[in-house]
């Protein structure tokens, strides 16, 4: 390290992440500067304490004083929440998409109870697994029948498996999240099981929020929640929202005190803002990431980059998949060594075989940018120092555009 100041890194960090490089993984996003300068505010360094009222369990009354302001916030931040995602029921606090997932499935299970969703293998989320949240729960976690081949659910079979089995919970979203599911007969069986439905939208939140990908709660889901920083462009946390009231009281049951103590109101405020800006454009971001996904998918597959689902046309998300076997015996390097090689150009991915299109979109990058941006990337695959190649085009864009 060239000094031990954290405000040099700072600076250090920003200019390498927001000038000198790209952004291809999809885990992340790019926050515009209002949402940015709300996390840096005094919300940041103000704290609430709910009190019960005496009336039941509603947490009504705050013991601190000064906090009418962050108490509005929330407020205006769940209005725009259920805006955004068409809901009638939102909730601002959970600190991250991980701490919505157990909120959520809190409210919907009890011990010795099962749950199913994505097997890890197939792109699901780690946390879903038996060692991990179902553990903490005491539940009981099996995965549902998945078609490697469309990358998808087995309908059918998952329909037949929850209608044997009658889990209490069936969870539905991954990590790796190509194409949407079709719910209908999951929710069909979920009724005949007297099931739970949720969504774990953290990947795709952004595209659902824009109408793009599909609609969970309109497709049947109990429950929508995830993270507000991947598809999503807003500050690093979480989102739940809701048709069921009963899912708004038990979400707000095993928030105080039980799962949540406390809630960041920077980041709450941040929320809002890029809920604002969601609602003024966020169809036409989310319609450009699904394009750009698709054309840098095809671009890339004709340079002889290998990428998995081309007969599916690549995608209808913000991500794509790398073929790690073909990039193996193509590049002669592991998934992690090759996106290594990949950084040491300022080109920026993940080791587990991802590339995500919502970072350059919300520069501003659009289908007719993607065969430049694929030359780079295969160019930097072969070992090339592209940087300087990175850094002119990144000075296409305007720092502040964010697809405003």
């Amino acid at each position: 390290m060239k000094s031990t100041h954290f405000l040099d890194r700072m600076r250090e960090q920003e200019k390498w992440r927001n000038e000198d490089s790209i952004n291809l993984l999809p885990s992340e996003n790019s926050a515009s500067p209002q949402v940015r300068a709300l996390m840096s505010s005094d919300f940041g360094n103000r704290y609430t304490l709910p009190v019960n009222s005496g009336e039941g369990s509603a947490f009504v009354e705050n013991a601190y004083r000064g906090t009418r302001i962050t108490t509005g916030v929330e407020a205006s931040a769940e209005e725009l929440c259920r805006k955004v995602f068409r809901s009638r029921y939102a909730c601002v606090q959970p600190m991250g998409g991980h701490i919505a997932a157990l909120i959520a499935i809190k409210s919907t299970t009890a011990r010795g109870d099962s749950m199913c969703a994505i097997p890890v293998e197939n792109g699901g989320y780690d946390g879903y697994a038996g060692p991990y949240i179902p553990d903490i729960y005491g539940l009981k976690a099996w995965t549902l029948p998945f078609d490697q081949a469309s990358q998808n659910i087995d309908t059918e079979k998952a329909a037949a498996a929850i209608r044997k089995r009658r889990p209490k919970l069936v969870v539905l979203g991954a990590s790796f999240i190509l194409f949407p599911y079709e719910m209908g007969p999951i929710r069909e069986a979920c009724d005949d099981a007297e099931s739970y439905l949720i969504y774990d939208g953290s990947h795709v939140l952004g595209l659902v929020a824009g109408g793009e990908f599909q609609q969970p709660l309109k497709e049947g889901a109990d429950m929508l929640y995830g993270s507000t920083h991947k598809s999503f462009f807003g500050p690093q946390g979480g989102l739940i929202v809701t048709d069921r009231k009963d899912m708004d009281e038990a979400v707000r049951k095993n928030l105080t005190w039980r799962i949540v103590d406390n809630v960041h109101w920077n980041r709450v405020a941040a929320l809002g803002q890029a809920l604002l800006e969601f609602e003024r454009f966020g169809p036409a971001y989310a319609k450009q990431v699904v394009k750009n996904s698709q054309r840098l998918g095809r671009e890339l597959s004709e340079r002889g980059f290998p990428l998995l689902y081309e007969h599916l046309g690549f995608s209808r998300s913000h991500q794509l998949h790398i073929d790690q076997k073909e990039l193996e015996a193509i590049f002669r390097l592991s998934m992690n060594d090759f996106s290594v090689r990949l950084e040491k150009s300022n080109l920026i991915t993940d080791s587990i075989g991802r590339l995500g299109t919502c970072e350059i979109t919300r520069l501003g990058v659009k289908e007719k940018h993607m065969p430049e941006l694929a030359d780079m990337f295969m160019d930097g695959a072969k070992g090339e120092d592209v940087r300087k190649r990175v850094r002119r085009f990144r000075d296409q864009f305007d720092m502040d555009y964010r697809f405003r």
